[in-house]
């Protein structure tokens, strides 16, 4: 990979990083209009026509895409992924932008505790040190054992957990199915199971709204294409840690549009849970380099 790819990579994920943190605060917006499960499964119907179009584009169409040895475990990774959203954008009416990524952004530790007993893989005792840390930074940022902890402050964390499982997931689901036959089971079964939920919690929706759903929809398409590009161009380990900047433009959305505050603790801690997760993932680099 040369220097040239890496620097559009890291360009690249700068503005992926930034379409999401928009397409959270217009699911922040909706969520807190109408019911969670119907804004959610509007958009996975957009999602999975997505993906159906690209699998449909490539050498062997939908047929290649779908085709897997594993069925069980890609349904599973795309229901878990569709049950995750909605934990998150229910976490934003809850708790706001701010709060609900503060907490999201330890996911990356969580994977990194998790990988050995879901992957066999080695969790050194530095890495658990930075695991460790970065807890701390939750635990500082939702002050357990203090008159401001409310429960609900809870619920990004469950779902950090959960996209941290779905993560693991699909890198075990790598083991036998290429990326693209992973991307269509998580478009098609997401939809599938979000239309037999959401579609019983039907609002009508304003005209205004309606073209907030579309653009929500577009940014969701246009981010994930994004995120493709990224991966094309550049290698995972030189442009994950940019991934972080979706904290930054989302509390930057939350202050700004939403009125939210930002509490002294929320920064402190979410400063530690950042800095362990780049450590962990500086550590991750260092062992692939040294056993290449």
């Amino acid at each position: 990979m040369t220097e040239q790819n890496t620097k559009l990579g890291i360009v690249l994920m700068v503005c992926t990083t930034f379409v999401f943190a928009m397409q959270d605060g217009i699911s922040r917006h909706l969520a807190g209009e109408y019911n969670t499960l119907m804004v959610v499964m509007i958009r996975y119907w957009f999602f999975a026509a997505f993906v159906i179009a690209i699998a449909a584009r490539k050498t062997g169409g939908v047929a290649r895409a779908a085709a897997t040895r594993q069925p069980f475990l890609q349904v599973f990774r795309g229901v878990l992924l569709a049950a995750e959203i909605c934990v998150t954008v229910y976490a934003f009416t809850l708790l706001g932008l701010v709060e609900s990524h503060a907490v999201f952004t330890c996911y990356p530790l969580l994977i990194a505790a998790l990988s050995g007993p879901i992957l066999g893989e080695r969790v050194g005792p530095m890495r658990w040190a930075a695991i460790g840390m970065g807890f701390v930074g939750v635990l500082i940022i939702l002050q357990p054992g203090s008159g401001v902890f409310s429960p609900v402050a809870i619920i990004p964390l469950i779902a950090a957990l959960m996209f941290a499982l779905y993560g693991l997931l699909t890198r075990y689901a790598a083991r036998l199915d290429s990326a693209e036959t992973s991307f269509f089971w998580t478009g098609t079964a997401g939809m599938v199971t979000m239309t037999m939920v959401g579609i019983w919690f039907w609002e009508p929706m304003s005209q205004a709204d309606w073209l907030w759903m579309g653009l929500l929809c577009l940014t969701g398409a246009f981010g994930h294409w994004l995120l493709i590009k990224v991966y094309e161009v550049a290698e995972a380990s030189a442009v994950q840690p940019f991934a972080y900047l979706q904290l930054v433009f989302a509390a930057a959305l939350g202050l700004t549009v939403f009125g939210e505050t930002l509490r002294t603790n929320v920064v402190i801690g979410a400063v530690i849970v950042v800095l362990a997760g780049l450590f962990t993932l500086w550590r991750e680099r260092v062992r692939a380099a040294q056993g290449s």
